[in-house]
């Protein structure tokens, strides 16, 4: 974890719009330390990020209304601080995402073990910002 943000102090939000996978994320994430906040949409997400004070946003590509893509591409507009990762389940998302290099971090493909999770987002936080 960096040396400017204490792990108690780092806040992540999760937008999924699984449950299962949902509360997965959240329980591993607060189990390390984390301050998480867990959404499941875009709205819901934007709301959030409004607020401030997040470090890196995580989110599922595939969703109803407003996919990941799309999420990303306005938060790291409107937030050029927040850290992002993207997770899916597919293929042909994950290249998609691939064309992002310069706003996120990794994808993350599903499904994923605790320790693939805790990896990738201790990776993102210590990554410089990528845009």
């Amino acid at each position: 974890m960096s040396a400017e943000v204490p792990l108690l102090e780092t806040r992540i939000l999760v937008v999924e719009d699984e449950p299962g996978v949902r509360d997965f994320v959240k329980r591993g994430l607060l189990s390390v330390g984390y301050d998480v906040t867990a959404v499941d949409d875009a709205t819901q997400a934007l709301e959030q990020l409004a607020r401030g004070g997040y470090h890196l946003m995580l989110t599922d590509i595939v969703m109803p209304g407003m996919d990941g893509i799309a999420l990303s591409l306005k938060a790291a507009k409107e937030y050029p601080g927040l850290k992002i990762l993207l997770m899916t389940g597919y293929a042909n998302e994950r290249q998609r995402a691939h064309n992002l290099e310069t706003l996120i971090h990794t994808v993350l493909p599903k499904p994923f073990s605790l320790k693939a999770l805790i990896s990738a987002v201790e990776q993102a936080l210590l990554a410089p910002r990528m845009h």
